[in-house]
């Protein structure tokens, strides 16, 4: 007797998303820019000079009720001709366990801009919002703590960004001189491996020849290992 799982959206309350799109659009007209449904999932633009009185609204509020921010992150939309002017979105994701519903709320950030912090709604939001700032440099107004949280103090650039260089700008090594670790600019000595789908492996020249040798084990080594 086979048993199916209903499919996730099976429990997505659709009914209850289109009630709080409806609640948001006529109860914070004023503070949002929109609201759009996509793939059942909510998500709402406010101003950014707003976004602290509008999170306490969306907690607080007993229509609503999202207590639990989830996560913050960063958006970099460098290359988008239609966002120019606003480089960045950050990012909210909520949770209200009452009502069971999810909500992302979005606002546009200008490269060299901040976002006031939400850290007295949420005290969640310290360690986000200090991730968001080392990763994208998107500072926080008012952050009790707003320091790198995930790279070096000394880091140059944050790594998120698009116009930062995938092979970074420094690499870390034990100075064998001064006895502690160091930075050098990158170095990356290795070739670029050219791989075909005759012979993958020929694109890695500095052990390629692995491949090539017959290293397979017989059983008298495994007799001789068992004594």
């Amino acid at each position: 007797m086979s048993h199916t799982r209903p499919h996730i959206d099976a429990h997505l309350d659709t009914a209850a998303l289109a009630k709080l799109q409806a609640w948001l659009q006529a109860e914070c007209a004023d503070m949002v820019l929109g609201v759009t449904t996509s793939h059942k999932e909510l998500t709402v633009r406010c101003r950014k000079v707003d976004i602290v009185p509008f999170l306490k609204k969306l907690r607080d509020d007993k229509k609503t009720q999202f207590k639990q921010l989830m996560d913050v992150c960063g958006v970099d939309y460098l290359g988008d001709e239609s966002r120019a002017e606003e480089r960045f979105d950050v990012v909210y994701h909520l949770l209200s366990l009452t009502h069971n519903l999810r909500l992302r709320v979005k606002v546009w950030v200008a490269d060299g801009d901040s976002v006031p912090s939400v850290v007295p709604v949420f005290s969640a939001a310290n360690w986000f919002e200090r991730e968001c700032y080392d990763l994208f440099g998107i500072p926080f107004e008012n952050h009790p703590d707003l320091r790198r949280i995930l790279t070096d103090y000394d880091f140059d650039g944050h790594p998120m960004r698009k116009d930062f260089p995938l092979e970074g700008k420094v690499e870390v090594y034990y100075d064998e001189s001064e006895k502690r670790v160091a930075y050098k600019p990158v170095d990356l000595p290795q070739e670029f491996r050219k791989f075909d789908t005759v012979s993958p492996w020929q694109g890695i020249t500095t052990n390629s020849h692995l491949a090539d040798e017959d290293n397979a084990f017989d059983a008298q080594e495994f007799a001789e290992g068992a004594k």
